[in-house]
């Protein structure tokens, strides 16, 4: 038997899963509390407090940051995790990461540079931009 949604109007479940389906496009910045999925387009920055899957058809032309992140699709753009990610076979990455833990699957590619531990923590982003930008000028 299935389980009857009592939820009413406005209510949020605590752990809500947010679905970019495949075929979706979106052109913007999206923000989440919760966990997302996406096996869409997202043309912009994602930013999510929980975790992130990218799916083998998802694609995302922008920044990522988050504390999980599981990517068997592609991203173009810098990617921020505080904890793991999670590059499955079928991943591509173009462009720099920041992450706690990498794990790499036979298969995965990237092209940038990677920083990982608790000193490259993706907090710490904007610090290491500025001097970055500093020592450039």
């Amino acid at each position: 038997m299935a389980k009857q949604n009592t939820r009413t109007f406005g209510e949020t479940p605590d752990q809500a899963i947010n679905i970019l389906g495949e075929g979706t496009l979106i052109k913007g910045d999206i923000s989440a509390s919760s966990d997302i999925r996406i096996d869409g387009q997202l043309v912009g920055n994602l930013e999510a407090k929980g975790r992130v899957v990218i799916g083998p058809k998802g694609k995302i032309d922008g920044k990522v940051k988050c504390n999980n992140v599981e990517i068997a699709g592609f991203i173009k753009g810098k990617v921020y995790v505080d904890e793991l990610l999670n590059m499955k076979a079928s991943a591509k990455i173009e462009g720099d990461i920041v992450a706690g833990k990498l794990a790499v699957e036979p298969g995965a590619t990237f092209t940038g540079t990677c920083a990982m531990g608790a000193a490259s923590a993706p907090a710490k982003e904007d610090a290491k931009e500025k001097t970055l930008y500093n020592e450039k000028n």
